[in-house]
């Protein structure tokens, strides 16, 4: 399962789950270009990439603007004249029931989850097509599968996720072009450490210990492998038996 001679794009690759796949992908043998909205931590995990040995790349980027996206991604495919893997990773969360969402609460999770997913997806297309190769991988998540008490906007947008996946699959198959989606159980993030952690219990887990940033970065880094080749438009689950569960 190795990366060698690949070069990576991870966007929300500053922390979490986004920084797990970055480094599971350097010790694989990719070169990776950590995108993150924050460039100081862009810059500490591009270091650690470096430090086992591969080339790193740290760009800013906001993956809700297209002018951000698009300048990012120009900025990587002229670092080696290639992307072959694309991970729309970065995300956020908004706390609020249903009936007291605002609409600008909805809108900004929308923006970063699924606009950010479709404008990197588009990005990515655009340098994999000519290539005739490469790899796109969307962060799902358990709760685009089964909705998100409380979170109604985030279990959206992760359902959209799939969606854009299943359609990209189908669009860009004729260009040898991958599309998959993850879709994680609770993992211990920033992200999540507000969140409900019943789900972590063993009454409903069948594994266990709780979900880490890794188990989810190997999963990854086997989709964006050759011994991947043949799988597109699907959507993995990776929570620790949690999706055996209805919903």
């Amino acid at each position: 399962m190795s990366l060698q001679g690949k070069v990576a794009l991870v966007t929300g690759g500053g922390r979490g789950i986004g920084r797990a796949i970055c480094l599971v992908f350097a010790r694989k043998g990719a070169d990776v270009i950590v995108a993150d909205l924050d460039p100081a931590l862009a810059r500490q995990v591009a270091a650690e990439v470096e430090a086992l040995g591969r080339r790193a790349l740290a760009v800013e980027m906001n993956v809700a603007e297209e002018a951000s996206v698009d300048q990012a991604a120009a900025q990587a495919a002229a670092w080696q004249g290639r992307v072959d893997i694309w991970v729309n990773n970065a995300g956020i969360g908004s706390r609020a029931m249903l009936h007291e969402m605002t609409a600008e609460q909805w809108d900004r999770v929308i923006a970063v989850n699924l606009r950010g997913a479709f404008l990197g997806t588009r990005a990515a297309a655009r340098i994999m097509m000519p290539q005739n190769s490469g790899r796109i991988i969307n962060m799902s998540s358990r709760a685009g599968k089964g909705g998100s008490f409380g979170h109604c906007s985030y279990g959206s947008s992760k359902a959209g996720m799939v969606g854009l996946t299943k359609s990209t699959a189908r669009e860009l198959g004729k260009y040898n072009i991958t599309a998959n989606a993850i879709q994680p159980g609770f993992i211990a993030t920033e992200l999540t450490k507000n969140l409900d952690t019943s789900i972590t219990t063993p009454e409903q887990r069948v594994l266990p210990r709780p979900g880490r940033p890794e188990d989810v970065a190997y999963a990854a880094a086997y989709l964006a492998s050759d011994e991947a080749e043949w799988i597109t438009g699907i959507t993995l689950e990776v929570t620790g038996g949690t999706g055996m569960f209805a919903g």
